[in-house]
């Protein structure tokens, strides 16, 4: 591994750092999330037209730019400092990696381009609260989670019209407006038990109009950046994600989880670095008994240990990212999970260390504290991150050893 970053790679990091300091301050990232679509549509076109990032990791035949995992998690390093709310993460890290993976070539050809020019956004649906679960992240995604042929989940079956599906997914990042539902479902009762992908199209276009039997509802979150929606299908014709009902699905999801885990630590440093940034900031101006509140050695200890951890999360994202990319499995679980407890424990001790003021919703820290407490529910939590990459390389029970 080369720790060394490129030329323009430090462009990327650059480029999206100046721009969303002019664009994307606290005030403007809580219009952003209270507004429809849960985000600021001119800096997302920004963003896609201009810097390319919706197309960033997709090959160039589809308008991509053709940049690896590590290029997107830098990107997104600098979006998590801002905490910017756009359907990135839904559309780039979870939605086209998965078309590029099980889809037709008729269905690359067709949708990754719109996606690569942010034209189109996507959505990946799971049912119930089993995103985590779907991913690979915190346990084997070869089960039922997606319904077990039992009432619950997603159901899909086969008509002489093609495929329906019906059922509810909960914790949809960015489906209310999504363009594109790609739909977990499972088809085959008993007796051809299997978990298979779908496509819905123009769910829910801008006008409001959409395919007949869907309805989506926006969620109230804890985290107001990361938007949520309840995805109801109610006999909704849909497509097969790919030619091959025998594709292997589960797998092709915990590959895209790990790299999309990979992707989420990096954000989780970058929010984590610019809350300890903006606390540093403070201490050396808030003053008690006549002096900076930064000169006292037992806040500079606490300072000291945040840096640390902030640090040491950001190699574990940074490894990740570049082994996710060189085909290394089973490494993006750890690197959120010491990236999620940094910046949960970091954006801790910004509300403590803020004082009195730190402690009222309005302030900067809270919306970095219910990013860390937000993302533990949707991708953790981090002890079960850890046991899960724990259990897949046999650390216990009797199992091989690394050394």
């Amino acid at each position: 591994m080369d720790a060394t970053f490129t030329a323009e790679q430090e462009e990327i990091r650059r480029t999206l750092r100046e721009l969303l300091l002019k664009r994307c301050g606290p005030e403007e990232v809580r219009t952003a999330v209270r507004s429809e679509d849960g985000y600021d549509p001119a800096l997302w076109e920004t963003l896609a037209q201009q810097l390319g990032l919706p197309g960033l990791a997709l090959p160039e035949a589809y308008g991509g730019v053709g940049c690896s995992v590590t290029e997107l998690a830098l990107a997104t390093e600098e979006l998590g400092r801002s905490l910017t709310p756009s359907p990135l993460l839904a559309t780039a890290v979870l939605g086209a990696p998965l078309l590029l993976a099980l889809g037709s070539e008729d269905q690359r050809a067709a949708l990754l381009p719109r996606i690569s020019s942010g034209e189109l956004t996507a959505a990946l649906a799971v049912p119930g609260a089993s995103l985590t679960t779907a991913l690979g992240l915190t346990g084997d995604n070869r089960g039922d989670w997606a319904g077990g042929g039992r009432a619950g989940g997603v159901q899909a079956r086969q008509t002489d019209g093609g495929w329906r599906l019906y059922g509810q997914a909960d914790q949809v990042l960015d489906g209310h407006s999504a363009g594109l539902l790609l739909v977990a479902a499972h088809t085959g009762g008993f007796a051809r038990s299997r978990t298979l992908l779908f496509l819905v199209r123009g769910p829910l276009e801008r006008d409001g109009s959409g395919s007949a039997g869907v309805t989506r509802v926006r969620l109230t979150s804890l985290d107001e950046t990361r938007s949520q929606a309840r995805i109801q299908l109610r006999d909704v014709a849909a497509e097969l994600l790919g030619d091959d009902e025998s594709a292997d699905v589960a797998g092709v999801l915990a590959g895209v989880g790990d790299s999309a885990a990979a992707v989420l630590a990096a954000e989780a440093v970058g929010a984590a670095d610019r809350v300890l940034e903006r606390t540093v900031e403070y201490v050396k101006q808030r003053e008690q008994f006549g002096r900076a509140i930064g000169s006292f050695q037992a806040v500079k200890h606490r300072l000291a240990d945040l840096y640390v951890q902030v640090q040491a999360a950001r190699s574990a994202a940074y490894y990740a990212a570049w082994a996710t990319g060189a085909g290394e499995e089973r490494v993006g679980g750890l690197a959120l999970a010491q990236a999620l407890e940094a910046l949960r424990i970091t954006s801790s001790e910004a509300v403590q260390l803020h004082g009195g003021i730190g402690f009222t919703w309005e302030h900067e820290a809270h919306l970095y504290f219910k990013r860390a407490a937000g993302d533990e529910l949707l991708f953790g939590p981090v002890h079960r991150l850890r046991e899960h990459a724990a259990d897949a390389a046999r650390l216990f029970g009797g199992g091989e050893v690394a050394v």
